[in-house]
């Protein structure tokens, strides 16, 4: 058994919006042991779709897609799985009720338009949206010397679909012989290939739970993938394989899933009811960005300083006006003058680049200052500047990780 997404929408092709729904529904039918052949994601033509439709009847038993059910006249999946069935659209009186009614009370006038939605392939079955406009669409595309492709069409919403498959898709789903389920561990300090061979045959192809080794942004990320005959028994073995990922890596693992070194960081000085404030200059706000996201709200993060050269630093904030502020000793008074300006426990600093006189590389510098001094760090810039600048920030947080995980 495998499956197949497909996602539509013209917003999706042309960029305009990021299909995040194959990816969701992907992990989840992994869940329960059905794996995901093929992702299609197209704009909202005819030809184009009933042509992928079609073909997905041929090399798919499930078909989840996502998109094309709305009212307007570019909304054509209930239409092109009729024309796969070889049937007409008819009118669902229980369907055009319940979207009546949730125009009335939304106090709203329902356009004529809107009983289109109400309209499904003859022979399929309305799938209940209790948060939108949208029925889904359940059916089952008859094929010769095979059972039947099972298609359901979701609402392209992500909110909407993600309820709608949850409790009225996922139920009906048939189930895999083998449950996939899938893990993160992400870590920073050292590359890619440091951190392979230091895990030995953790990395093994054979091996179950696989683990594979991605790297963005000098983040290294440990993709962990069991297969097993039960939730609990993937969900043990993926415990395990993260227990010795930690045992043999220390320090170098700084969070799992959806967790950045930002809001681990600001997890971890929540917990401790600690503030931070930052200053900085080479990384162009990246590093304010990243600890404000993180934070949301509360009182933890003080503020920061963002300038985009050199020239622009206020020279009165260290006590050397002349202090070159692209070295050792620049970056450590800029971090100690932004803890005392905006009274945090915790300051971060990243220096302008430096400019090396001959061959040598520029240098950037980050700073943690605390109440007990001031720890520095450089590091050669050898790559692009866009590669340069989110390293710079990740090796100025992972300073305060450190530090908090190991204090002076």
């Amino acid at each position: 058994m495998q499956a197949e997404i497909i996602s539509i929408g013209s917003e999706l092709t042309s960029g305009a919006k990021l299909d995040t729904n194959s990816q969701w529904l992907s992990i989840e039918l992994s869940a329960i042991g059905i794996p995901v052949r093929f992702h299609a994601t197209m704009a909202d033509d005819r030809a184009a779709m009933l042509e992928v439709f079609q073909t997905a009847v041929k090399r798919s038993d499930v078909v989840l897609i996502t998109g094309g059910l709305g009212p307007t006249f570019d909304d054509l999946t209930r239409e092109l799985i009729a024309e796969v069935l070889g049937t007409e659209l008819v009118l669902d009186k229980t369907s055009l009720h319940i979207i009546e009614d949730m125009f009335a009370k939304r106090g709203r006038v329902m356009a004529d338009r809107n009983r289109i939605q109400a309209m499904f392939p003859a022979g399929s079955e309305a799938i209940l949206n209790p948060i939108g406009t949208a029925p889904g669409i359940w059916a089952e595309v008859p094929r010769k010397g095979n059972s039947p492709c099972i298609f359901a069409a979701m609402p392209g919403v992500p909110s909407e679909m993600r309820k709608m498959y949850r409790e009225q898709v996922a139920p009906r789903l048939p189930r895999g012989k083998q449950v996939i389920r899938r893990a993160m561990v992400h870590t920073f300090g050292q590359g890619e290939s440091n951190v392979e061979e230091m895990l030995g045959d953790l990395t093994a192809r054979d091996r179950n739970p696989e683990v594979g080794i991605t790297a963005s942004s000098a983040t290294i990320t440990l993709r962990i993938e069991s297969r097993g005959d039960t939730i609990e028994d993937c969900d043990a073995a993926i415990a395990e394989t993260k227990s010795r990922i930690r045992k043999t890596l220390g320090d170098l693992v700084f969070g799992e899933d959806d967790d950045t070194l930002e809001s681990v960081v600001i997890a971890e000085l929540r917990k401790r009811g600690a503030t931070l404030a930052t200053v900085e200059c080479a990384s162009h706000g990246l590093l304010s960005h990243g600890i404000a996201k993180a934070s949301s709200s509360g009182s933890t993060y003080r503020g920061s300083i963002v300038v985009g050269d050199e020239t622009a630093w206020p020279r009165d904030a260290t006590s050397d006006p002349d202090l070159n502020l692209a070295s050792s000793d620049g970056v450590a008074a800029l971090a100690r003058s932004c803890r005392d300006q905006f009274q945090a426990d915790y300051a971060l600093a990243v220096s302008p680049f430096s400019r090396p006189d001959g061959d040598d590389p520029p240098l950037v510098f980050v700073a943690l200052a605390h109440k007990d001094g001031v720890e520095v760090s450089e590091q050669a810039i050898l790559s692009d500047l866009t590669i340069a600048r989110p390293r710079a920030v990740k090796t100025v947080v992972n300073l305060l990780r450190l530090h908090l995980l190991n204090p002076l």
